[in-house]
């Protein structure tokens, strides 16, 4: 479990000089490809969610040949489509005093002080720029009655900055992306490959040359070679088994990079969503969001007797504790996230919980309705409320909703520097895949900013740099390095079919999902870690002794997909287990027990954990040699966050 401190330098390649200037100053420094040069490189993006449907739809605009892999049958069916309450910009269109400024400040504070100021003042940058491109494509923001796009608040932030399309604002983003990626498919320049799964990087001569596929219909193995590899992967909440995550999300094209060579950063940095659909059951497989946009006019309280059950009508407001408005009075409902999230958690441990399991609390709207009239809130909410009745059969409407945290965003991911290119050369990695934005917590209706900005304006000029400043002699798909990782690909699905043991990997999943939630989960400390840790190398090892996946390889087959995916997540479980444990602080979305304000806040130590850990594979079942890259703060001095 020992982890090994490195003396090897992380090159961020952040350019200095005032911040305002940095990202422009470092474009005009980047190499450029000739256009007429651009369509002799052939880039391959994996993933066609917000991230990748942008980046393969610009590079291809710009003049290169581009081939896009989709996990799904369509780009369409991509899990951006989930993301619900808004996108961040900051347009300042209500003239609530917001700036550039004022968004990356809110999102360093908000991820904790655990972000580089350089790529969180960058995103601040471009955000303007995300909301005019999706308003050109089509993308149905909501607006106000004289024709002006709406905005609405989000937590961490005292100014109303997020852009959004009732509670369908990452499927019209989608849309959006996904237009214009089909534009070029049209046009052939853009090659796209449905049902296709990543399974390997391909090295040549140290570069990522390639990648390896598994055909998820016919079972067939494919090489693809190509001058660069960018993948846009998503993240791995769905460790935990129980998320709001899709279930087609996973750890396994991240991970395979990362026994290439690729760095993986702060996997301890998760976040739990403070306003979920409860758990109801042990045959659930997945958790349902309820978007945090509701926080704007939905109230969260929880009765103020402990093992209250009456209904919420009959508790009158004297015998309610509003504890969110009680603690945070500045934020209020519309605290962080992380804040929110365990502030919820402390309730319900408390005794205070709410509905039959007293795992839950109430989101109210009861005074909104009332202030604003019902087809107000219809207007801003009615498909959330849909959604809600339909899974819980309660009429939010009528009484309030009932949500408890649940894992939903990674802010860990594989490590890139400031032109998003990881460890090993010439494999770029964007949006939820990647580490560099947001610190130890996500802000929300961050997350759809950040995929579009990696996507439509930094990796098309960043990627320049690596075109024309390294030699890259011609790759075909027969060179010997694509024979060894297709063995090894092949190898890997062959011993997992040859176990033919006793357990379904639903059941190993579930295990695992477990142990992650009670020992890696909202609250952790050393004990339960150590614990986590030992325990999940067990249950890799049994995996690998007990496991019984039906059907063939060379076909279609659901198990084995899945299988595949649940020997990755058992790997990547033991570095997250250990990432969390040597960061022995709280911060943001990574609450230790042990350190925290008398106040039960999250209680950081910058003097020993200002900094990013980046991991370096060294084998299966191996610890994994830890590199720091120091994290500086020239604008926003490190602070005790405050909310109140």
């Amino acid at each position: 479990m020992a982890t090994t401190a490195a003396s090897t330098a992380l090159d961020s390649k952040c350019p200095t000089g005032p911040i305002e200037n940095r990202w422009d100053q470092h474009r005009f420094d980047l190499k450029l490809v000739n256009p007429a040069n651009k369509r002799k490189f052939h880039v391959l993006v994996v993933g066609t969610g917000l991230a990748g449907a942008s980046a393969a739809s610009t590079l291809a605009e710009l003049g290169y040949r581009v081939s896009a892999f989709c996990i799904q049958d369509s780009p369409r069916r991509a899990h951006s489509i989930a993301a619900q309450g808004g996108i961040n910009a900051a347009k300042n269109y209500p003239n609530d005093g917001d700036s550039i400024y004022r968004l990356f400040y809110d999102t360093v504070k908000g991820g904790d002080f655990r972000a580089r100021e350089s790529n969180v003042y960058r995103l601040a940058q471009v955000s303007n720029n995300i909301i005019d491109q999706c308003a050109a494509q089509g993308v149905p923001f909501a607006r106000e009655y004289g024709g002006v796009l709406s905005n609405r608040s989000f937590g961490g932030a005292q100014v109303s900055r997020t852009f959004y399309a009732r509670g369908q604002t990452g499927q019209q983003l989608l849309l959006g992306a996904y237009s214009s990626l089909m534009r070029m498919v049209g046009q052939k320049r853009v090659t796209m490959y449905s049902r296709r799964e990543m399974l390997d990087v391909v090295k040549v001569d140290g570069v990522a040359r390639g990648i390896i596929c598994r055909n998820l219909t016919t079972g067939e193995y494919e090489r693809f070679a190509g001058d660069a590899v960018v993948l846009c992967t998503g993240g791995y909440g769905n460790v935990f088994y129980l998320s709001t995550n899709a279930k087609a999300c996973n750890v396994t094209a991240a991970w395979r990079a990362h026994k290439q060579g690729a760095f993986f950063a702060n996997p301890c940095y998760t976040q739990i969503h403070p306003t979920c659909i409860p758990v109801s059951g042990s045959y659930q497989s997945k958790l349902t969001l309820m978007s945090e946009s509701l926080r704007n006019d939905g109230r969260v309280w929880v009765p103020k007797a402990k093992g209250d059950k009456r209904r919420a009508a009959d508790i009158p407001d004297d015998e309610r504790d509003y504890y969110l408005e009680r603690r945070y009075p500045s934020f209020g409902n519309l605290v962080p996230r992380d804040v929110a999230s365990r502030a919820a958690k402390e309730r319900c441990d408390a005794g205070y919980g709410v509905g039959a399991t007293g795992l839950s609390v109430f989101l109210d709207f009861r005074d909104a309705i009332q202030r604003d009239g019902i087809e107000t809130i219809r207007a801003k909410y009615g498909n959330l409320f849909q959604m809600y009745e339909k899974i819980t059969a309660d009429d939010p409407y009528r009484v309030p909703m009932r949500i408890y945290p649940a894992v939903h965003y990674t802010m860990g991911g594989l490590w890139v520097d400031y032109n998003l290119e990881s460890t090993l050369p010439g494999l770029f990695v964007l949006g939820e895949a990647n580490f560099s934005d947001h610190g130890a917590n996500r802000l929300g209706a961050s997350a759809l900013m950040q995929g579009l900005a990696d996507g439509y304006f930094v990796l098309p000029y960043t990627i320049g740099g690596h075109f024309a400043g390294r030699a890259l002699p011609a790759v075909q798909a027969s060179d010997p390095a694509f024979d060894s990782a297709e063995a090894t690909a092949r190898g890997r699905t062959d011993s997992i079919l040859a176990v033919n043991g006793s357990r379904t990997v639903d059941a190993f999943h579930r295990e695992l999902g477990r142990l992650m939630w009670e020992h890696c989960g909202m609250a952790r400390n050393d004990a339960g870690l150590r614990r986590a840790h030992d325990d999940i190398r067990a249950l890799r090892e049994e995996f690998w002794q007990d496991v019984r996946v039906p059907g063939p390889a060379a076909s279609f087959n659901q198990n084995l997909e899945h299988a595949g995916r649940v020997a990755d997540f058992l790997e990547f479980a033991e570095l997250f287990s250990a990432d969390a444990l040597q960061r022995t602080e709280s911060c943001g979305g990574h609450f230790r027990e042990e350190s925290q304000t008398d106040e039960g806040e999250a209680q950081r130590q910058d003097d020993e954990f200002s900094f990013a850990a980046a991991w370096e594979f060294q084998g299966v079942g191996e610890p994994e040699t830890l590199h720091k890259e120091p994290l500086e703060f020239e604008y926003v001095k490190p602070s005790q966050r405050s909310y109140k």
